[in-house]
């Protein structure tokens, strides 16, 4: 693969959508209290452990999933449509089933299923939408 290909402003512009939309999605306005419910954390267990190390590796795995949705949209004929579809394919197809199998064998509930799968597959939406529209 040419790296040169890669569009790394946008795949770091992504990265950094996909924490974001993180910061949203589990936040109480929209599905945080939920989660911290099916986890059962209360408000002094979110408090505990490095926040900043949380934050840091956090953006970090973001980083690393923008760049590979990046490397495989690397090709020039890619478009919104394209990044899009395949941000959507991955997020769900992928990573989405993969939370569920693993959910499963961890015993977890559907809402936490559907909660950690719905993050996942519109951060991947996207960030394929970032990754192809910027050509």
């Amino acid at each position: 693969m040419d790296m040169s290909s890669v569009n790394w402003i946008a795949v770091i512009v992504a990265a950094v959508l996909n924490f974001l939309l993180g910061g949203l999605w589990y936040s109480p306005m929209l599905f945080g209290k939920a989660w911290q419910a099916e986890n059962k954390l209360s408000d002094e267990d979110l408090k505990k452990g490095h926040m900043a190390k949380i934050f840091g590796f956090s953006f970090l795995w973001s980083l690393v999933m923008s760049a590979n949705l990046g490397m495989f949209l690397a090709d020039p004929k890619t478009d919104l449509a394209w990044g899009i579809t395949a941000g959507f394919l991955t997020g769900f197809g992928w990573v989405a089933m993969a939370i569920f199998t693993i959910g499963l064998f961890e015993r977890k509930s559907t809402r936490y299923m559907l909660i950690n799968a719905g993050y996942m597959t519109i951060s991947f939406t996207i960030m394929g939408l970032v990754i192809g529209a910027w050509r």
